[in-house]
């Protein structure tokens, strides 16, 4: 905001409290927290009680669509059937589905099925089989506001190795999403992922992380899951973003097929898992959006 309120007005916010009630004290941090050589969010990052409900509102259509397709993750099914499934009701929930057309993505929905770590294009050709590992990503527009979560799923009868990559990949976006509070860094969410992963004997891709997600489909800030305790922007109350942790069976390097450059493949050909939920942070911890 270029021209703050009079503390005795209204909050920008739309919250109806006064703005010395509101946001000034938040704002007053942020800027002594600045002078110190702080990374902050611009105000424009901080949602409004306004946009938080409609983010809400977009989010328990995309839990619940999550929550739909798990019943049709089977043996046999293609990846373009589950497309045509999310689509369908997404569409029923009043929504859209935001990858698609999304930067030329083909596709309602991504299905990333063993070591393909994310953005699996949707196809007739690809069939779900016993033993897969499969993230199922889904991201709903509904009403303007945007969500984003995305869930592992097990094809019939899978390894104990590979269920063991799927767990470990679950508690690394827990522990992550532990780590938000309101005035410490979002280099603390990487941290506590890296940790775990490493001590279980997995990598976490690098390249790829979350996103501020809300008004837009990715926003600032960028979240990665290998950074350092201590650093990166200050979590203020009003952010939202993904955590949504990749986590390799073997080595954390990954390369982009050329074919279609969206789908993402570990470079060894080993299994990667994930999980992903839309988080907001509040005054007294987090809430979690979408999940």
């Amino acid at each position: 905001m270029s021209d703050k309120p009079g503390r005795n007005d209204f909050c920008w916010c739309g919250s109806g409290r006064k703005y010395k009630k509101c946001h000034a004290p938040i704002e007053d941090r942020m800027d002594a927290c600045s002078s110190e050589g702080h990374e902050v969010p611009h105000l424009k990052l901080l949602k409004t009680q306004q946009q938080i409900e409609g983010i809400r509102e977009s989010g328990k259509r995309n839990t619940a669509l999550l929550d739909f397709i798990g019943d049709y993750v089977a043996d046999g099914v293609t990846t373009e059937e589950l497309d045509r499934l999310i689509d369908t009701k997404t569409r029923e929930f009043g929504g859209v589905p935001a990858t698609l057309h999304y930067n030329g993505y083909p596709k309602s929905v991504c299905v990333s099925i063993d070591d393909v770590v994310c953005h699996g294009i949707p196809s007739d050709r690809v069939i779900l089989k016993n033993g897969d590992i499969v993230n199922i990503d889904v991201s709903t527009i509904y009403n303007g506001f945007f969500s984003d979560s995305s869930r592992m799923f097990l094809v019939g009868d899978v390894s104990g190795e590979k269920r063991r990559l799927v767990d470990v990949a679950k508690e690394c976006m827990e522990l992550g999403i532990e780590q938000v509070k309101p005035w410490s860094f979002l280099g603390d969410i990487g941290q506590a992922i890296n940790d775990h992963a490493r001590k279980n004997g997995y990598s976490v891709v690098r390249e790829i992380g979350g996103h501020g997600v809300g008004l837009q489909f990715h926003e600032d800030p960028w979240v990665s899951h290998v950074s350092q305790q201590g650093t990166g922007m200050l979590l203020v109350p009003g952010l939202v973003f993904t955590v949504e942790p990749m986590v390799n069976m073997g080595k954390a390097g990954v390369f982009v097929d050329k074919d279609d450059s969206w789908t993402v493949y570990t470079q060894d050909g080993k299994p990667s898992a994930q999980w992903e939920k839309t988080v907001l942070v509040t005054e007294t911890g987090y809430e979690i959006l979408a999940y």
